[in-house]
C-alpha cells in the first residue's frame, strides 16, 4: 500500500470517528400515549429527557400511528419538542391535512438545521416532549391517542466540544505522528547525494 492511499484512508477514519463523537441520538418509543388538551394543559403526557446542558437539537424523524377519535381530527393531534421552559423547541403535527376522524400512520424527517428550527436545550440538559391537541374538543377525553412508533432526535452534546474521548485523542496523535513519519521519509528520500 503506497503512503499515499495510506494517509488518504487515515484522514478518511478521522474525519468518521470525529463526525460520530460529536453526533448523538435519542429514540423515544411511544405507546398508548392519549392527547388530551391544548400545549401546555396540565392533562397532556409530557416527557423529560436530560441529555446534556446546552445540547444542539439538529434533527427528528418519526415514524407514529395515531388515532382521532370524532369528532376530533387526525391534523390535531401534535407534539412538541422544546427546552424546559418552553421558550424555544418546535412543535409538528404529523397529519396536518387530515381533518378527519380514524386512524392511520405517518413518518418523515425534519433536517432542523436547513429549516432554521434548530434550538438548543438550556443549562439544566432537559428536552421536553409534549403530546397535545391543536383543538381542544369539549365533547370527548381524551380526543386522540399515540398508538405506537417512535420519534428520534438528532444533537450535539455541548460536552464533546471540550475535550475529545480519549479514543479520540489517541486516534488524532496517531495520524499527526504517521503523517509526519511520511512527510520526513519523503524529504530524506529526496536530499541530493553530497560526494566527499
Amino acid at each position: 500500500m503506497s503512503l499515499n492511499v495510506l494517509k488518504k484512508a487515515l484522514a478518511c477514519s478521522l474525519f468518521l470517528a470525529s463526525t460520530s463523537v460529536f453526533a448523538a441520538q435519542l429514540t423515544v418509543d411511544i405507546n398508548g400515549i392519549d392527547s388530551y388538551g391544548l400545549l401546555r394543559s396540565p392533562e397532556n403526557s409530557v416527557l423529560n429527557f436530560n441529555i446534556g446542558a446546552n445540547s444542539y437539537i439538529t434533527n427528528v424523524t418519526y415514524n407514529v400511528n395515531v388515532s382521532a377519535y370524532s369528532p376530533s381530527w387526525l391534523s390535531e393531534l401534535a407534539f412538541a419538542f422544546t427546552n424546559s421552559k418552553v421558550t424555544d423547541g418546535v412543535l409538528i403535527n404529523p397529519a396536518f391535512i387530515y381533518d378527519i376522524p380514524g386512524t392511520a400512520t405517518f413518518f418523515d424527517t425534519l433536517d432542523l438545521v436547513a429549516e432554521d428550527l434548530d434550538f438548543y436545550v438550556g443549562a439544566d440538559g432537559i428536552l421536553r416532549l409534549e403530546f397535545y391537541e391543536d383543538y381542544n374538543d369539549p365533547r370527548i377525553s381524551p380526543d386522540g391517542r399515540w398508538n405506537f412508533g417512535t420519534i428520534t432526535f438528532d444533537y450535539t452534546p455541548e460536552a464533546v466540544n471540550a475535550v475529545p474521548e480519549p479514543a479520540t485523542a489517541l486516534l488524532l496523535g496517531g495520524g499527526a505522528m504517521l503523517m509526519g513519519f511520511a512527510g520526513r521519509r519523503r524529504r530524506s528520500a529526496k536530499a541530493p547525494a553530497i560526494a566527499a
